[in-house]
């Protein structure tokens, strides 16, 4: 579509008038709102609010006041106890995790996932009979399970054959992945 002068005379005519950009885009046919503002920027037509005077609405016609008879009638006092308010239950606040300093071992989880005394002495086991690797010498076919501390020079790897798919030798799997408990239990 191109701008003719005939085009912009109604464009700038319909401006003026104060039609919207789809308006004057409906008009024009063949064009888009987008278009219309972009070749009044171009133009450089004077802006306008953004919106248009809002259009009154007419009020509704108050309903005629019909006429209410009332009656008086004398009661005896009556004692009333002193209304008492509901006061409300405060709601319990999330409990905020305590900031441990990176030199302070960590307080002692409860633990719904406790390992068997025979997955313990496997194993205690294995680990008699392990490599002994340092990190250097892991590979993706050694069991990278650490044991020790390891700011200590007592510190190693497992170095067993890896089970298939995982980072562990059989007795650091059965360890390291636990079945999952039940979600009641999980919930902290």
């Amino acid at each position: 579509m191109s701008w003719t002068d005939e085009r912009v005379k109604i464009l700038k005519k319909m401006w003026e008038e104060g039609q919207s950009a789809s308006q004057i885009a409906d008009k024009l046919g063949g064009v888009t709102r987008n278009a219309v503002i972009g070749k009044v920027h171009r133009l450089g037509l004077p802006r306008r609010s953004h919106r248009a005077t809002p259009v009154p609405k007419p009020k509704p016609k108050p309903e005629p006041v019909k006429e209410v008879k009332t009656i008086v009638a004398r009661a005896e006092p009556v004692e009333c106890e002193p209304a008492v308010e509901p006061v409300p239950t405060p709601k319990a606040k999330p409990a905020h995790k305590a900031i441990i300093p990176a030199d302070q071992p960590l307080p002692p989880q409860p633990s719904t996932n406790e390992i068997s005394p025979e997955v313990l002495a496997k194993v205690n086991e294995v680990e008699k009979k392990a490599k002994k690797l340092t990190l250097m010498d892991l590979t993706e076919r050694t069991c990278k399970w650490p044991i020790g501390d390891p700011d200590s020079d007592d510190f190693w790897f497992c170095g067993l054959p890896v089970q298939a798919g995982k980072p562990y030798c059989e007795a650091h799997v059965s360890v390291a992945f636990q079945p999952m408990s039940p979600r009641r239990y999980r919930r902290r």
